[in-house]
């Protein structure tokens, strides 16, 4: 099981579903069936959507990678907490930027941005480098069966 690649697309695919509400909610109000009708709010959240579908794939990608690289396939149900971290700041940092797309909240847009970049850049040097550190197979538990 990979458990942080697990959680972060179930994250992603319900980031996907709101930021298509959202979509949904302004072409419902304004009655745009199709296109942006030129439509600013509308045109802010497609782009928000869609700066979404441009990154997360990758980042997913690298996540996964990463995680079968370090182990964390190897059954024992964590990932390491510092993969935890970086993924949720990731999912966090796109809802920022969705939010501050159109709703008042301009800084998200900025943390958004500049959490998946750093974290993208983060991850795509570590996804290089790791394959060349030395190998170090994750430590095994014993488990001991006791006789009442």
């Amino acid at each position: 099981m990979l458990p942080v690649s697990l959680t972060m697309a179930g994250v992603a695919a319900l980031i996907n579903i709101w930021l298509s509400i959202r979509c949904g909610q302004v072409r419902q109000s304004e009655k745009i069936s199709i296109g942006d009708g030129g439509n600013e709010k509308l045109i802010a959240r497609m782009r928000a959507q869609a700066n979404f579908i441009e990154n997360v794939p990758l980042i997913l990608i690298l996540i996964v990678l990463i995680e079968l690289a370090l182990g964390g396939g190897d059954g024992s149900g964590h990932g390491p907490i510092w993969l935890w971290v970086v993924s949720s700041a990731i999912m966090l940092g796109r809802v920022a930027h969705a939010l501050g797309m159109d709703d008042g909240f301009p800084l998200g847009r900025m943390i958004g941005t500049s959490l998946t970049m750093l974290s993208l850049l983060g991850l795509g040097i570590y996804a290089i480098v790791l394959p060349h550190l030395p190998y170090a197979p994750p430590a095994q538990t014993e488990t001991v069966d006791t006789v009442q």
